[in-house]
């Protein structure tokens, strides 16, 4: 079985990708020396440990799940058709569902199946259970039935490394020819909307239009200003996992990496997925670079936006150029004109909103909504006052200073609760 096995997949046409995972190749090169004869017993034992260790760095002890996850995003020739629209060739789909066959076969080979071979076969070290050899589990499972699904919503679900994690961050890098290099996170922060308090219309008019994204209608960019600590950038991350599993991505990148946002958008547009990029605290200085390839993004260059793709970003300030008073009474002759371009960046954005600094009863609100969440045993009054004079600390009130004040008392009740015991 397992020698018949290894041939089927030397035969992988449409995932030949597969060979170039490190655990997938040990498990392949572990049936090859289970399956042929004249092979001396300490090899095969290698072979054994070679490939529990590889599947228990990759850490997880799940076969099964390691490798239909490895399945489900790899890029294949079926996947490049479909992404882009065209209807994939019979004989490629007919060669995926041969495939997917023997990998589902492959997915369901537990330890105690190997093991159990190596006795039936006489290789003594192997008898039964007793030598507490290293296991891992598997099950039986349908690849085929999984893929297909996968591909024929591949708007959904993405392909490659766009199926495995659902926020990127841009990265400069002289080893690409792009000039960039896409870093997926792989712990990114999980914030939800039912998580925050306040600003509700602020936040539906995002929701809003990033529906109208995923749904291919018209989606604005959106400039979100206001008061630090209110919430901006929670709220577009707050967004981006609420419809990661309709196909939206966030592409995470700084104000040093704006001039590189033609190649990127030129690399998303033929993508079946959508895309927030995303710029956080942004902010220019007079004459800086970036400003125009910004600006060129937003009123549309030679290279029209992908329709796929929405810009959101934050800032403390609406007129996103830094500017002086001795700067506005330069001797430039047209001076009013560059006054005019600088401050108007923002009017270049689809959709403005603002975050204002909150008012004494949205504090609390949400200082008593996340010490609710938190589950806190200290009473109602108490927190009112104590958060009150945390904000006259902090010089203000904000919902960042609202969270940071129940992270605090969080901690104090922890340790209360400890001397206590």
């Amino acid at each position: 079985m397992f020698h018949d096995l290894h041939d089927r997949l030397d035969e992988l046409v449409i995932f030949r990708c597969l060979e170039e995972d490190s655990v997938f190749h040990a498990f392949h090169q572990l049936l090859r020396i289970t399956g042929e004869n004249g092979i001396d017993w300490w090899v095969r034992k290698a072979e054994f440990y070679r490939f529990v260790n590889r599947l228990y760095q990759a850490h997880t002890d799940n076969w099964t799940e390691y490798l239909t996850n490895l399945v489900l995003s790899a890029e294949t020739p079926c996947t490049w058709f479909e992404a882009q629209g065209l209807c994939v060739p019979e004989t490629m789909l007919k060669s995926a569902r041969r495939e997917l066959r023997y990998l589902s076969k492959m997915a369901a080979i537990s330890s105690d199946m190997m093991k159990q071979h190596y006795f039936i076969m006489g290789y003594g070290e192997f008898t039964g259970y007793e030598g507490l050899q290293p296991d891992w589990y598997a099950e039986e499972i349908n690849l085929e039935i999984l893929w297909f699904e996968r591909l024929f919503n591949i708007n959904k679900y993405g392909f490659g490394i766009w199926a495995k994690y659902k926020m990127f961050q841009m990265k400069l890098s002289d080893m690409s020819d792009k000039g960039y290099t896409l870093k997926p996170v792989s712990s990114p922060d999980a914030i939800q909307l039912r998580e925050l308090v306040g600003y509700d219309q602020q936040r539906k008019q995002v929701v809003d239009n990033t529906k109208a994204l995923l749904k291919g209608f018209h989606a604005s960019n959106i400039l979100l200003y206001g008061s630090a600590g209110t919430g901006k950038s929670a709220t577009v991350k707050a967004v981006a996992n609420a419809f990661a599993d309709d196909g939206l991505r966030l592409i995470e990148l700084s104000k040093n990496e704006l001039h590189l946002l033609p190649e990127l958008l030129e690399e998303l547009n033929t993508n079946p997925l959508k895309f927030i990029l995303f710029i956080d605290d942004l902010s220019f200085q007079e004459n800086d670079d970036d400003f125009s390839a910004l600006k060129a993004v937003l009123e549309g260059s030679i290279s029209a936006r992908a329709n796929n793709t929405v810009i959101y970003a934050t800032s403390n300030r609406r007129h996103i150029v830094r500017e002086t008073f001795s700067q506005r009474a330069g001797d430039e002759v047209h001076r009013n004109d560059t006054v005019q371009e600088t401050i108007s960046l923002s009017e270049r954005f689809g959709i403005q909103i603002l975050f204002d600094k909150p008012n004494k009863q949205l504090y609390l609100d949400i200082v008593l909504k996340l010490a609710e969440d938190a589950g806190l045993q200290t009473d109602t009054d108490t927190i009112i006052l104590k958060a009150e004079q945390f904000a006259m600390r902090k010089s203000g009130r904000s919902a960042r200073a609202a969270r940071q004040f129940i992270e605090q008392l969080c901690c104090a009740e922890a340790q209360d609760s400890e001397s206590k015991e």
